[in-house]
């Protein structure tokens, strides 16, 4: 598998790629698309403009596409990655194939505190669905931030990581009993109850995880901390007070997810003595990406992935959604055609979606996006690859951080949609190929957040 990309056609040929024909194709390792299921790929190149090539994996073919010319510009920059790209394939810097199809976003976005998230990426699931909510309050963000450096505390070798912990603690505890009055105020009305009693709950397992430190008890600390913050997080969800914005006119009669989701998928393994099926607990977010998430949700209700095979496991991503048959996508039995949806990206700092184009195409180049793929175990859309608006049941989650998909300066963001991570069991993805199968996903949790349910139409 090889290829060189020219400087013109470095985005036209990696949105190609990730989003290339869905499933099962391998792409080439500098792009990513979607891709069906059969065949083998040829890579060619004609006057300075390069074609990239998939190869064999799973049932189907990637087609190469013309490349075409969007009357723009490129910056030295993209010129630069185009160059790593291409000298990637040949010196074998991890692969970013798209055997199937692919969905990414722009860089991590977060909310408007960004003083007090600074530093490294955040690659935790878990903090970056804390983050993405769309609240303002600096008093619940100031008590989170404090209860998440725990685990950078506990890198420290030995008993001495409780010292750092310690610290850790007090400061949740001083600025929560500071801040109490504000983050009360910053409760929706009608979760004001539920509010207050999960914040009861946190200053109750603070004094615990107090306790825990002064018995040196080392082992204790982590399941302690992700109880508080799952409490942290259960406030700011309070903090939401109803669906924060409109979904434009041509998508608010398709299923939207508004609002989040838990989703259990179980995966039989075949041939793995050391695991013979997992359980893989996904939330989805709605706030975020109500089209995408809706659409999951509705397809997860149909039973449309329950016995589906995984169809492309490569060390690189995990990839399933292309039903059996010719067609490459999900075919809605009251038209009779794909049901497709509009690439959908949530922009930091925006209070909606945009919306059928990448933010590479909205020239926004520095844009970070409220769901970034910082995390083992993103999960994005495929789509087919010139064409922003063609995603339909194809989807990935994204397991390797390579020199070219670092957190925080990911190639992949805001070209694709993200909607959701799997947030326990995520190290197991990486144990998953080809031909494993999806016993069930069942949405556990969240469901009454779907609306335009089109499954119960359907009967």
């Amino acid at each position: 598998m090889a290829a060189i990309i020219s400087c013109h056609h470095y985005h036209s040929c990696c949105s190609s790629l990730i989003a290339s024909k869905w499933v099962g194709a391998r792409i080439p390792t500098s792009c990513f698309g979607r891709s069906s299921t059969q065949g083998n790929n040829a890579a060619s190149v004609r006057q300075f403009v390069t074609r990239c090539s998939s190869s064999p994996s799973g049932r189907g073919q990637w087609q190469p596409h013309q490349n075409r010319e969007k009357g723009r510009s490129f910056s030295l920059r993209e010129c630069a990655i185009s160059i790593a790209l291409a000298v990637g394939l040949v010196t074998g810097v991890p692969s970013l194939d798209m055997s199937t199809g692919n969905a990414y976003a722009a860089s991590p976005a977060l909310p408007d505190l960004s003083v007090l998230i600074s530093g490294p990426p955040i690659k935790d699931p878990e903090a970056l669905l804390r983050y993405a909510l769309p609240i303002n309050n600096k008093a619940i963000r100031e008590v989170q931030k404090p209860l998440e450096d725990i685990t950078d505390s506990l890198k420290v070798a030995g008993l001495r990581a409780l010292d750092s912990v310690e610290r850790n603690v007090r400061q949740a505890s001083r600025v929560l009993k500071q801040g109490k009055n504000l983050i009360v105020s910053g409760l929706a009305e009608s979760k004001k109850d539920h509010g207050v009693e999960l914040l009861d709950k946190l200053e109750a397992g603070m004094d615990e995880l107090q306790q825990i430190v002064e018995d040196r008890n080392r082992d204790a600390v982590a399941g302690k901390q992700r109880e508080l913050l799952n409490y942290v997080g259960g406030v700011e969800e309070d903090m939401v007070d109803g669906f924060p914005y409109e979904v434009p006119e041509e998508y608010k009669n398709m299923p939207l997810l508004k609002g989040r989701a838990a989703v259990d998928m179980k995966v039989k393994v075949k041939d793995n003595p050391n695991l013979e099926e997992c359980v893989f607990r996904i939330i989805l977010d709605g706030y975020n990406a109500p089209v995408t998430a809706g659409n999951f949700v509705d397809l997860v209700e149909r039973h449309f992935y329950d016995g589906m095979e995984i169809q492309r496991a490569d060390g690189f991503v995990v990839q399933t959604g292309d039903p059996e048959g010719p067609a490459e996508s999900f075919i809605d039995p009251s038209t009779e055609k794909p049901r497709t949806i509009p690439l959908e990206i949530m922009v930091d700092g925006e209070k909606a979606p945009v919306y059928g184009a990448t933010l590479e195409e909205l020239g926004l180049y520095k844009a970070q996006t409220k769901l970034p793929f910082n995390a083992f175990g993103t999960m994005a859309m495929a789509r087919d690859e010139f064409e922003d608006n063609s995603a339909s049941s194809q989807i990935f989650w994204l397991l390797k951080e390579s020199e070219l998909t670092p957190s925080n300066a990911n190639i992949l963001d805001g070209r694709y949609a993200v909607f959701g991570y799997v947030t326990e069991n995520q190290d197991f993805l990486a144990d998953l190929k080809v031909g494993d199968v999806i016993e069930s996903v069942q949405v556990v949790s969240g469901l009454d957040n779907l609306a335009n349910p089109s499954y119960k139409i359907a009967g």
